[in-house]
Order: C-alpha cells, then sequence, then structure tokens
C-alpha cells in the first residue's frame, strides 16, 4: 500500500499484479474503502497490473471539506494514473465508482480500454434523497444513515446468515469520514451523465444485483441501454456490492467483458 499526492490531495492506493501488465482499475462505491474488492481483484493479478485506491474522502485517503464533483473524482483518477505512468485503463467501477468510470470514458475516451459499471447508472437518487442523507451526516456523522444503507447493499438473506461480516463491513462505513461521504453525496446529487451516456466509445458491461437497494436493476439496464454496444448482465439473489455478496460471480463477468474487450 502507498501513499501519493495527486490533484492536491493524499490518495491512498495498492498496485498489485504483473508490472507489465495491461492495467486494471478497481473504484469503489460510497462509503466503502478498496477492502471490498478483496475477493476479486486477485483473480487478475496473473494477467493485469491491478490498481485500487480510496477516492477522496474514503478510507485512508485525505477528505478535504465538502462538496465535491463527480469531476473532482475523475480528475484525482487521472492523476493517480499519471503518477503510476498508467496511458490507458480497463476500469470496473461501483455504484458512484460506475459514475466515475463514466465520467472518464467521456473526458478521456483513448485512456479507457474496457468498462465493467456495478450496480450504478448515468443519474443515481434525486436531489431530494441526496439533500436528506448530507443533513442527516453533516447533523449527526454517518451512524445515522448506516442501518438504511446495509438494508441497500445487502439483500436480507446476506444479512442474516452473514452477521458477522455484515457487523465488520458496517464498521467500514461508520469509520468514514462524514465529510467525505457527505462531499462524495453532493457529487452524486449534482451529476447527471445521461447526455453524455452515448459517447462512451470503451465496450461496456452493466451488472446489476436483482435485489439492489441503491441502483435497481431496471435503473441499471435503462443506463445500458444509454451506452453503444452495452452489455447487461443480472446478478440474482445479490444486493448492492456484489463483490462482497456475490464475488465469484461478479469475477467471471468481468473476466468474460475482459476477453471479449480483447484485454485478455
Amino acid at each position: 500500500m502507498a501513499f501519493i499526492r495527486a490533484n492536491g490531495i493524499v490518495l491512498h492506493h495498492q498496485v498489485i499484479g504483473r508490472t507489465d501488465g495491461p492495467a486494471l482499475v478497481f473504484n469503489n462505491s460510497l462509503g466503502s474503502d478498496f477492502r471490498i474488492w478483496q475477493e476479486v481483484a486477485p483473480a487478475f493479478t496473473d494477467r493485469f497490473r491491478v490498481v485500487l485506491y480510496d477516492k477522496r474522502g474514503h478510507g485512508l485517503s485525505e477528505a478535504p471539506p465538502a462538496p465535491y464533483t463527480m469531476d473532482d473524482h475523475t480528475d484525482d483518477l487521472f492523476a493517480l494514473l499519471d503518477h503510476l505512468g498508467i496511458d490507458g485503463a480497463a476500469l470496473v467501477g461501483l455504484s458512484v465508482g460506475g459514475m466515475i468510470a463514466q465520467r472518464a470514458a467521456v473526458r478521456a475516451p483513448q485512456r479507457v480500454k474496457a468498462l465493467v459499471l456495478c450496480c450504478t447508472a448515468a443519474k443515481i437518487g434525486t436531489p431530494e434523497l441526496w439533500a436528506e442523507r448530507i443533513s442527516a451526516v453533516e447533523k449527526g456523522g454517518i451512524e445515522p444513515v448506516v442501518e438504511n444503507v446495509l438494508q441497500r447493499w445487502f439483500t436480507p438473506a446476506f444479512r442474516e446468515t452473514r452477521r458477522d461480516d455484515v457487523a465488520g463491513w458496517r464498521n467500514m462505513l461508520v469509520r468514514m469520514p462524514a465529510p467525505g461521504y457527505a462531499g462524495t453525496c453532493a457529487a452524486i446529487r449534482d451529476a447527471d451523465l445521461t447526455p453524455d451516456a452515448g459517447r462512451i466509445e470503451a465496450p461496456a458491461l452493466c451488472v446489476a444485483g436483482d435485489q439492489d437497494g441503491s441502483t435497481p436493476a431496471d435503473v441499471v439496464q435503462g443506463t445500458a441501454s444509454l451506452i453503444p454496444g452495452a452489455r447487461f448482465e443480472l446478478v440474482d439473489g445479490c444486493g448492492h456490492i456484489p463483490c462482497i455478496e456475490k464475488p465469484e460471480v461478479l469475477t467471471r463477468l468481468i473476466q468474460q467483458h475482459l476477453q471479449e474487450a480483447g484485454l485478455v
């Protein structure tokens, strides 16, 4: 693990796998750090140079004052890639991480070789929803929103049978910096990537969980319909975080897509 100053802030990141392989970048959801990929990323280290990082305001990365914009997050990604000497990469983005990936693909199509957009959309939620979430976090920190978020993240079956795991992921969420969480909520609130979705050139796979409480499957599929040539896949028995709840299924889907994109 390492720390660098990129785009004016300290970013926590890790690079694993083949130093001479094509780059594969994983981008996390709101309220999580790159540990959520621990059962997915190792499957790609034999072929790829795998990059994991905590976006601004998350994990061990710096949390500048809120609010943030989607372009702030995208600029951070580009600055990290520049620091690592990576000209182009395949991007796997979950939730807001998928929005950052979409924005990167529009702003710098030559740098994005393939996209896997997990439980995300061109537009997520309503201004009212995000205003309510931001207000709650600004007043009381992460704790007041935790239970609602966990219900959206994980299916009832997972929460019932994997209670220790849920407790651990709850710890991760509640320990996020409140300014970072609220700042990223503002970035999601203000981002509507719908007008630019048709400009995405990279081969795209859109993945949804059939029980996702944050980005329902029909919303994810709607975004897939906007991206030229995008493919849609539904994961059964899965909520908003397939890399935790269904890592084997998500790994297989990513591998298949990267192969079809000519990167494997």
